[in-house]
């Protein structure tokens, strides 16, 4: 699948921000005949979607590039949102607890990053860290797509 990346636009309505959004983001092409492409970018703001998912997406003339158009076979992994609420602390502080937990990260600011959990890492331990950072006013989060094997 090497230099297969390609970009695809995600357009939806995000109740947190409470207005239209586009996001692209990266995935590599599975199946041209079929239009189906796996996601190689944590994203930022799309809900439901992880790393590693198999989606569909077909070329828009409108938009002039590819564009999501469903989900269709999830990966197991989850994303999470992370922001961080302390002044004093780095994102890049928070980001390489998770590391070391397994979760690679992307951040979009200082004080914002996405985080992928992968299908077979134990959430709980992910969480339990998450819940002491929200706990001690360090950080909060957001499960944008938790994955079946990631909930209890």
């Amino acid at each position: 699948m090497a230099d297969k990346s390609i970009k695809i636009l995600f357009k939806f309505y995000s109740d947190l921000l409470e207005q239209e959004m586009e996001e692209s983001i990266w995935a590599n092409l599975v199946d041209a005949d079929l239009g189906y492409y796996q996601i190689d970018s944590i994203p930022f703001y799309v809900t439901g979607l992880a790393t590693d998912d198999i989606v569909s997406a077909e070329y828009d003339h409108e938009e002039e590039m590819l564009t999501y158009r469903g989900i269709i076979k999830p990966s197991g992994n989850s994303t999470i949102w992370v922001v961080v609420l302390n002044e004093l602390t780095d994102v890049n502080e928070i980001r390489e607890i998770f590391e070391e937990l397994d979760c690679i990260s992307d951040a979009f600011t200082d004080r914002y990053f996405a985080m992928e959990v992968k299908a077979e890492t134990n959430y709980h331990v992910i969480k339990d860290r998450l819940n002491q950072l929200k706990s001690g006013e360090i950080a909060d989060y957001i499960e944008a797509c938790l994955s079946a094997t990631h909930q209890y």
